[in-house]
């Protein structure tokens, strides 16, 4: 098994301490499950192998809960002309 050694402040190792104590774990497994969790999850977010992966994506995001439809292009540059205008003096 390999030792690592870390440089870290004296308050992160007390408050990364107290964690593990309270999780019932030793500083050393706590770091370990923390870096396990981390490689977990940055695994998880992939990228689109091929352009099937990139419909179900966004078959995905159809079925999130949400607005039925988005405002049209000209809605949203009459929401931006109104927005300038405001403050201005118009002149």
């Amino acid at each position: 098994m390999a030792r690592v050694q870390l440089i870290m402040p004296d308050k992160d190792r007390d408050r990364f301490v107290h964690q593990a104590r309270r999780e019932g774990m030793t500083l050393s497994a706590w770091l370990r499950a923390a870096a396990h969790q981390r490689l977990g999850s940055q695994q998880e977010s992939r990228l689109f192998r091929n352009a099937e992966d990139l419909q179900a994506f966004f078959r995905q995001c159809d079925e999130l809960e949400g607005p039925e439809k988005e405002p049209d292009w000209e809605q949203h540059l009459r929401v931006i002309e109104q927005s300038r205008g405001r403050g201005s003096s118009g002149t």
